[in-house]
């Protein structure tokens, strides 16, 4: 038997899942199984490739909860990969708030703990919080690992973390965090693969997908990032509005007669490009569009990657690289070629965008398109947390 890694990444409606080999030096390409179930509820369907095989749908009946997804998951992993054995899991976490700074092994202290962050990110926290209980109560014996998104920000400095609030405010927890930082932490790992040395220097990641944010790394690690105190700030992203002056919020609420939980559904599922566009929170959709608005939410997207892009060039006192990833980083060549006419200030020349360098070879600064592996971050962390040795983990 293999011992082996599940590695869940559970959204409000979906739970994406990977196995890894629990190996001392587990790779991007030793993966076992990949995949994700959607639309838990009444239409839930599995979509899942098993490594040397073709990607094959299923149809998932009585699974309406999240307990029941992963359930139906742990029973299919029994009858598929007969050779494995789930020894841990590995989850990402959105927040760690001020005290979670690595990964951590999930007890009941600690997710109780976290437990307490879901008002700062109550759109994904508590979907991560579910996986981990429902784990326990299947196994309460099974390792489990919780990876935080806010982790890799930890290096912020003061002027980047803190508001202009009233200090006793930021000494209990009020202050920036910033996001995706699973996805920043690998493409920092893999950035000399693609840089060579100038992967010490000024570095600019933009993670684009349904949710979005910017990074500025030095020496590959975190100095600038556009989310702060929830995944809501920043740029514009599919149903999230991204920046706005908090004097809307109360005016939205002292003089529409909005209530708190009116103004949460709003900001978080009915704004970004969905909001501007009133068609599609889905880039794909958006671009293939004929409507006008449409394409403003595009221009609007692009317009404050720009503007962003701009901002952390500042805060790094110019800029070396440029990397796109995540699922429209990675996949929506216009919206890359549009950031990158707009940074021809900065001494970008684009080359044919075909990959993985979008730039000549003579452009002061270059640009990237790189894929990110969140999941394998997650792998790797929960199998040095479990302990390694012998190629295998000690249980």
């Amino acid at each position: 038997m293999t011992d082996a890694v599940l590695v869940l990444n559970v959204g409000s409606s979906t739970l994406k899942f990977s196995v890894f080999p629990a190996l001392a030096k587990v790779t991007g390409n030793d993966w076992l199984v990949r995949g994700k179930i959607e639309k838990i509820g009444p239409d839930a369907s599995m979509t899942v490739t098993q490594a040397g095989c073709a990607t094959s749908d299923v149809r998932l009946e009585h699974v309406t909860s999240h307990p029941q997804a992963l359930a139906f998951l742990l029973a299919w992993i029994r009858e598929h990969l007969t050779h494995c054995n789930i020894v841990m899991a590995g989850h990402r976490v959105v927040h760690g708030g001020l005290r979670y700074t690595a990964p951590v092994k999930v007890d009941a202290a600690i997710l109780g703990a976290l437990r307490e962050l879901i008002p700062l990110a109550p759109l994904h926290q508590p979907s991560c919080l579910a996986g981990i209980e429902a784990l326990f109560a299947m196994d309460p014996d099974l390792t489990q690992v919780a990876c935080f998104d806010t982790a890799f920000h930890h290096t912020l400095p003061l002027p980047e973390a803190t508001f202009a609030l009233p200090r006793k405010f930021t000494e209990q927890g009020v202050r920036r965090y910033g996001f995706h930082g699973l996805s920043y932490e690998y493409i920092a790992s893999v950035l000399p693969d693609y840089l060579g040395p100038a992967a010490e220097g000024r570095v600019i990641v933009a993670h684009l997908g349904s949710g979005a944010s910017m990074c500025a790394m030095l020496n590959r690690q975190s100095i600038a990032t556009t989310m702060s105190f929830t995944p809501l700030d920043g740029l514009p992203m599919g149903t999230r509005c991204g920046s706005i002056d908090p004097g809307a919020i109360l005016y939205l609420v002292e003089q529409k007669g909005l209530s708190p939980d009116a103004v949460n559904k709003m900001l978080y599922h009915d704004s970004g490009l969905l909001g501007i566009s009133g068609i599609s929170d889905d880039m794909r959709t958006l671009l293939a569009s004929k409507q006008g608005s449409a394409g403003e939410a595009v221009d609007f997207f692009v317009y404050h990657v720009a503007r962003e892009l701009g901002s952390l060039a500042a805060a790094l006192g110019g800029v070396d690289a440029i990397v796109f990833t995540g699922g429209i980083g990675e996949h929506a060549a216009e919206i890359r070629r549009r950031v990158l006419a707009g940074a021809v200030w900065l001494g970008v020349k684009t080359a044919d965008d075909t990959g993985p360098r979008l730039t000549t070879s003579d452009s002061p600064v270059s640009a990237w398109v790189i894929p990110t592996n969140e999941e394998l971050v997650i792998a790797r962390a929960s199998i040095e947390i479990a302990g390694a040795s012998d190629g295998s983990v000690v249980g």
